[in-house]
């Protein structure tokens, strides 16, 4: 993400890409973020507890739900050492939420320039769904060098990405939706990747179920597909 300035009525804001790059390379270092939908706040501890112990300390808690705001502020207050982010983020107000409450990176599940903007101008990390050339385009317009591809499988997975990156060599993207321990390897392997999301390590019924324990041992099982192609 290149520096960006704007202009408003308080004058010239400045982001640097020092600080969002540190966001970043936290994000890419983990290779894997945990894709987190949570019903419950009650379980966000527990949560983030299995995934620090299985290896992935980040999460992308996704505002489906109402207990998504209080979630990502237990996370970041019981494990500080966590890159917590929000996802499926639909408007600039849920930005807000979810910034007051800890997070360190936006997710949106669309390109939506308002939200983008939004972040930029506040110099927040935000990683916009990007699916068709356009959109891309849009991103690289804004100076964004990560973003989002959302649903990946059901929009041509690896080889639209490949597609996409021919021309737009300055992106890299992070697949979310689909991705699975069967195919995550698959991507890795592409270097235009940036990292992946997934939830199979962190499935809505084991949460339910409170099989913590399991969802530690999956994370786990994640990290190690991961540095089997990336070291």
């Amino acid at each position: 993400m290149g520096k960006q300035i704007t202009k408003n009525s308080g004058g010239y804001r400045t982001i640097w890409k020092k600080q969002l790059n540190e966001i970043l390379k936290e994000l890419e270092k983990n290779i894997i973020v945990p894709v987190v939908v949570l019903d419950d706040a009650k379980d966000a501890e527990n949560l983030a507890k299995a995934l620090v112990q299985g290896g992935l300390p980040c999460a992308e808690v996704t505002f489906r739900t109402d207990a998504a705001e209080e979630s990502i502020r237990i996370m970041c207050e019981k494990f500080p050492e966590m890159c917590v982010g929000a996802g499926t983020v639909l408007t600039t107000e849920q930005v807000d939420r979810a910034m007051g409450a800890g997070a360190k990176f936006i997710v949106s599940p669309g390109f939506d320039p308002e939200i983008v903007d939004y972040c930029l101008e506040k110099g927040i990390t935000v990683l916009p769904g990007c699916i068709t050339p356009s959109e891309v385009a849009q991103a690289v317009k804004r100076g964004l060098e990560v973003i989002k591809f959302f649903p990946a499988e059901q929009s041509g997975g690896l080889a639209m990405i490949k597609a996409m990156s021919a021309p737009y060599t300055t992106v890299k993207f992070m697949p979310t939706g689909g991705i699975s321990a069967k195919n995550v390897a698959s991507y890795l392997e592409c270097d235009k990747i940036f990292a992946c999301g997934g939830s199979w390590m962190v499935k809505k019924n084991l949460i339910e179920d409170q099989e913590f324990d399991k969802i530690r041992d999956l994370t786990a099982e994640a990290v190690n597909i991961a540095k089997s192609v990336r070291g």
